[in-house]
């Protein structure tokens, strides 16, 4: 079973995700856009018996950060735990999205990803 490792940028908290995510996508709704201070963001989820996390974090509306150095890090429940996959050690990641959400928010300038659903809202 494949296992994904990352952290935070100072590596007070790190995270990892064992096996295939259950889905991945990039989110351009401006909650996403204002947590991450970019133009989408690339998340994937996991069940939550697949993923653990090590180190003290801070919450804000249920999306977990780290406090010393502020990198947004996961948002997990009893059920799933969705990670923000630029925190993965492995860059460029072997994930690619299967779906894009608010897409009528996406910028002109980005393409949409080849092969994903696209929303224009969330998943319905």
């Amino acid at each position: 079973m494949t296992t994904l490792i990352g952290s935070c940028k100072c590596g007070k908290v790190r995270v990892a995700v064992r096996g295939r995510p259950a889905r991945i996508g990039l989110c351009h709704c401006t909650d996403c856009r204002q947590e991450s201070g970019s133009a989408f963001t690339f998340f994937g989820v996991w069940p939550a018996s697949q993923f653990e996390s090590k180190g003290d974090t801070k919450e804000f509306e249920g999306r977990q950060f780290c406090p010393s150095c502020g990198s947004r890090l996961f948002s997990a429940d009893e059920s799933e735990a969705e990670i923000k996959l630029g925190v993965l050690n492995e860059a460029p990641t072997p994930l690619t999205p299967t779906y894009e959400l608010w897409t009528k928010r996406r910028e002109s300038w980005l393409q949409p990803v080849e092969g994903a659903v696209q929303f224009l809202e969330d998943r319905t």
